[in-house]
């Protein structure tokens, strides 16, 4: 029952600590002129990975590396078939042609580059370091891109009365600066508490039900540090912020695979081993996670309903997927017939149909593109 307790503990310091940390961050960050979808691009779903950021390495100074690999990998599947799917769900989500044109193909490259650097086994402090390089590079040219295009916006969000954060940093001065730094300070000390706490209960929950340390990565402590994320989308969506509810996801998977297996990688005192099923299984399945967003979000740029629904039941047959070939269940090969020859196909026809239909209707109509 005590590792019951001391897990829930560390996921709630999790969130608590993201929310803090997102809290002040954003505020900051508003105050200094950016846009909403940049805010979410950055700031936000930096934040929000700051538990995968905190648990990952916590894992692997401790030596841990599947659960700091896994983390990684059980995040960025379940944020774009979990949370984008649910978010999508309660609401069809227009997506900005910038996220299209930009974030996802980096999203992609991202993913191909950590993928390649694990296929020998081992992210190491170089291969830790070139990823790092990665998000330093992509936070500087997302900053410097959307102050230049923004500067006239930046103007009339002053001078609005509804935009909160910005006109508060204006009238409260160093006060207002000394509190977003007080609840970004906090966010982070009651991150690296939970972390410790969730990365030991972890390993104990993982020996109690007799899995290995890939599975509980995966399942449990993904979806545990993936719990900011959710909770920030699907209030986004729900509030009709569609701008963060996306650009949270995206910039939530770009930062994972950068800057949490960057800084893991670094911090391991003998590199991140990588297991064979995650090299030729999560990290091909994250790739094609990825891929997918592509067609469905030049589908009328919108993530619709029922594209929503598509990603949760994946979701639903990954995690299932796992859990049979984790414990060699019987019941494996019927399933993975089913989703290789009927599932699969069905999806690929369904968007390609769909696809095909959105590239034509630009051509009648041009200025549906504007």
């Amino acid at each position: 029952m005590m590792v019951y307790i001391v897990f829930v503990a560390g996921l709630a310091m999790l969130v608590a600590g993201a929310d803090l940390l997102v809290r002040g961050a954003r505020r900051l960050a508003l105050s200094a002129g950016l846009s909403p979808l940049v805010v979410g691009l950055t700031v936000v779903a930096f934040g929000t990975s700051a538990p995968e950021l905190a648990v990952s390495a916590q894992a692997a100074v401790n030596g841990h590396g599947d659960i700091a690999v896994a983390n990684v990998l059980g995040s960025n599947i379940g944020n774009v078939l979990l949370i984008l799917g649910l978010s999508a769900a309660i609401t069809p989500l227009v997506v900005s042609r910038t996220l299209i044109l930009l974030d996802i193909p980096l999203m992609i490259a991202a993913s191909v580059l950590a993928w390649v650097l694990a296929m020998d086994g081992v992210l190491g402090f170089w291969d830790g370091l070139l990823l790092f390089s990665g998000i330093v590079a992509y936070t500087i040219f997302t900053v410097v891109q959307s102050r230049r295009a923004s500067r006239a916006a930046r103007a009339s969000a002053h001078a609005s009365a509804t935009q909160g954060p910005p006109m508060a940093g204006k009238a409260a001065g160093l006060p207002r600066l000394a509190v977003d730094v007080l609840l970004i300070v906090a966010g982070l000390g009651l991150l690296v508490l939970g972390a410790d706490r969730l990365v030991e209960s972890a390993m104990t929950l993982a020996r109690t039900f007799g899995v290995n340390e890939v599975f509980v990565g995966l399942t449990i402590v993904a979806a545990g540090t993936s719990l900011p994320e959710l909770a920030t989308s699907v209030l986004a969506s729900i509030k009709g912020e569609r701008d963060i509810a996306v650009g949270n996801i995206i910039g939530s998977n770009v930062f994972n695979l950068l800057a949490v297996l960057g800084v893991s990688g670094m911090l391991a005192p003998d590199g991140l081993a990588v297991a064979g099923s995650m090299v030729w299984v999560d990290f091909p399945i994250m790739l094609a996670v990825a891929v997918a967003c592509l067609p469905v979000l030049f589908t009328g740029h919108l993530v619709a309903r029922w594209e929503g629904l598509v990603f949760l039941a994946y979701y639903a047959a990954y995690i299932g997927f796992r859990y049979l070939s984790t414990t060699a269940h019987e019941a494996l090969d019927t399933f993975e017939a089913a989703m290789i020859y009927f599932v699969i196909p069905l999806t690929v026809l369904t968007l390609g149909i769909s696809l095909k239909r959105s590239l034509k209707r630009p051509s009648s109509h041009p200025s549906s593109r504007a």
